[in-house]
């Protein structure tokens, strides 16, 4: 008696299409598991050289931050020094200023003490000589 054949069955031939679909299907599937691991293994990646990134960039902006501070803190000090002299050279003017008033002032009530000793003598000439006639 003869073998039947398998492929004339029609049960036998959808079992075959089953199974070759099933090893398509798991070929696929380790295809697609392997291009998952890849595109996981690039994100980290890419996520490392962001968080690199970040770490420099907060870096940087301390550095900047500090270079910033201490420039301002050099900026105040010159307008404090500035300011002081300005302070100085104006607390020099006006101590000038009153001491040329105090011998101003001085002069002023020499002059008028003298003018009015001078103003007494006077009268007291005229005085005396009206007081002969």
């Amino acid at each position: 008696m003869p073998l039947p054949c398998l492929w004339r069955t029609p049960l036998n031939t959808k079992l075959l299409v089953l199974a070759a679909a099933s090893v398509l299907a798991l070929a696929a599937c380790k295809n697609t598991a392997e291009g998952a691991k890849e595109d996981a293994a690039a994100a980290a990646a890419a996520t490392e050289q962001a968080v690199a990134d970040a770490e420099q960039a907060a870096a940087d902006a301390a550095a900047n931050t500090e270079q910033a501070a201490d420039e301002m803190a050099a900026d105040v000090a010159d307008a404090t020094d500035e300011a002081a002299a300005t302070t100085e050279s104006a607390l020099d003017s006006a101590a000038a200023s009153v001491q040329d008033a105090a011998a101003n002032t001085k002069d002023a009530v020499k002059d008028a003490a003298a003018d009015a000793a001078g103003a007494v003598k006077d009268a007291a000439a005229k005085a005396e000589e009206a007081a002969k006639n």
